[in-house]
């Protein structure tokens, strides 16, 4: 009696360590939930804020200056024919003052389905509409309530700018054609019509690039947005709202017992269709297999060609509606912000002179982007001395300088650098050399440099020297210096 009574207490105890071990696996998973990071609903909100407000303003100003130009092109075509003239612009102000008004409306309706697909703003409306329907799995406080919902009408506030926008596009573009087509009628235009329509169609395609550069920021999330998916792509109850309810899934409408046996019914297997294909290829004579795949692989070859043009024009990545020939060389740098264009760098040149000790210069520049092939900036240096030689090496204070350069692309990884550049360098007892003659008096703490050279980039393999940058130069103001300066200065950097 014993015995049993031991065994059946060993065994329940068993089933309540299961009951207790299963309970503590999925416990994490709850405990994500609940500890939601609050800073996913304050992230979203202020980049879709500010990509919206920036949408905004761009849209703004690039219909204000397309309307400069059409006005402009009107008053110079009407000098030709003015019948023609007022038929094929109209009146600029309404239909341009239109389209601004539209843009810079607060509150947009979002149309289910239009404009081009984005698969990250897809996820993250989606998960916002899944915790406001299941709101017992975040903290129940008033702030983080109105952060969720916060967070959800600025991303429908988001879209409806977007499909505003794209309306925009198609506008310019139906505007562009339009006067293309009426210009073209005329056999002898005046050439600053001709440079103004020129000007029309930059500016047009300068605008879809813009809207380009926004849908991929919004398609590139930062860490925050990813933990707080990965979060909710753990619960099943999550996965099965985002197959119901998500835009993806409006596109393309699953069947209600898909991953099921049971949808497989019907269907045609992989054997069946090798069957059928054997049987049509008998009846084509004995060579054709051959004749089929000689078909499939021209077919293929042809499909190729059409993938690499649409990723030379900027179409890859499933942004083909985006593409747009452009008949001119565009500026990629045009469409990024003013940070966005800013360049950083930082170099070491170390050299010894004549006069003074072995130095090394430690220089940190920034730089701007006029293109994609010039770059300005400036930067500073400090200089520090190393001693006499290496029997007497002390480490010293030898200065600083003041810099300004250019880096013009010559070809492949090769730049045409040039500069100005200010050098301090106080003089002192401890560092003149007591055998030069010199006249004191003709000596100055300060020294102008006047630099022209190459510089290569080098692609390191490496994470963080990525852009390794070598530089020689020579400072043709060197000879003019007193006490003489080296000529030739021979530096090692990095841009990031």
């Amino acid at each position: 009696m014993k015995k049993n009574l031991l065994l059946i207490l060993l065994v329940s105890i068993s089933m309540l360590y299961g009951k207790v071990s299963h309970a503590q696996e999925k416990e994490p998973v709850v405990d994500k939930i609940i500890s939601f990071p609050t800073t996913f609903f304050s992230k979203i909100q202020n980049k879709y804020a500010g990509l919206e407000d920036r949408m905004t303003k761009q849209t703004t100003k690039y219909l204000q200056r397309l309307a400069k130009k059409e006005k402009k092109m009107k008053r110079k075509l009407a000098k030709v024919d003015s019948t023609k003239a007022e038929q094929t612009f109209g009146d600029i102000d309404a239909q341009y003052g239109k389209m601004i008004a539209a843009i810079n409306t607060d509150s947009l309706p979002v149309k289910r389905g239009s404009g081009a697909y984005m698969p990250m703003v897809d996820s993250v409306k989606t998960s916002l509409a899944f915790l406001n329907q299941n709101s017992p799995l975040l903290e129940q406080s008033k702030e983080v309530q109105d952060k969720l919902k916060g967070s959800l009408s600025q991303v429908n506030q988001l879209q409806g700018k977007l499909q505003a926008a794209d309306q925009v596009k198609a506008f310019i573009q139906q505007r562009k054609q339009q006067i293309k087509q009426s210009l073209s009628r005329f056999t002898n235009l005046p050439k600053g019509l001709t440079d103004e329509f020129t000007g029309f169609q930059k500016e047009a395609y300068y605008y879809s690039a813009q809207l380009k550069e926004y849908k991929d920021l919004l398609n590139d999330p930062d860490k925050m947005v990813q933990r707080g998916l990965s979060l909710l792509n753990k619960l099943p109850a999550f996965t099965s709202f985002m197959k119901q309810n998500s835009e993806l899934a409006s596109l393309f409408r699953l069947p209600d017992n898909y991953g099921t046996p049971a949808s497989l019914a019907g269907l045609q297997t992989r054997s069946m269709v090798q069957q059928q294909i054997q049987n049509q290829l008998a009846g084509g004579g004995p060579n054709a297999q051959q004749y089929l795949q000689k078909n499939l692989q021209a077919a293929q070859s042809q499909l190729n060609s059409l993938k690499d043009k649409l990723n030379k024009l900027g179409g890859g990545g499933g942004s083909s509606a985006d593409a747009d020939i452009p008949d001119f060389k565009p500026n990629n740098q045009r469409t990024k912000t003013f940070w966005q264009r800013l360049e950083y760098g930082t170099n070491i040149q170390t050299a010894k002179n004549n006069f003074f000790p072995t130095t090394s210069d430690f220089g940190l520049s920034v730089g701007y982007k006029l293109n994609d092939k010039n770059t300005i900036g400036i930067g500073a240096s400090y200089k520090m001395g190393w001693g006499q030689d290496i029997k007497h090496i002390h480490i010293t204070n030898q200065g600083m300088g003041l810099r300004s350069y250019i880096d013009v692309k010559l070809k492949g990884s090769f730049y045409l650098s040039g500069g100005l550049e200010y050098n301090y360098q106080p003089i002192t007892s401890d560092s003149l050399n007591t055998n030069t003659v010199m006249h004191w008096n003709e000596i100055s703490s300060w020294s102008k440099s006047g630099l022209i050279g190459v510089s290569k980039i080098v692609s390191v393999k490496s994470k963080f020297f990525k852009k390794t940058k070598l530089q020689l130069l020579f400072d043709f103001l060197s000879y003019q210096q007193v006490p003489r300066t080296q000529p030739i200065k021979f530096r090692v950097g990095y841009t990031f």
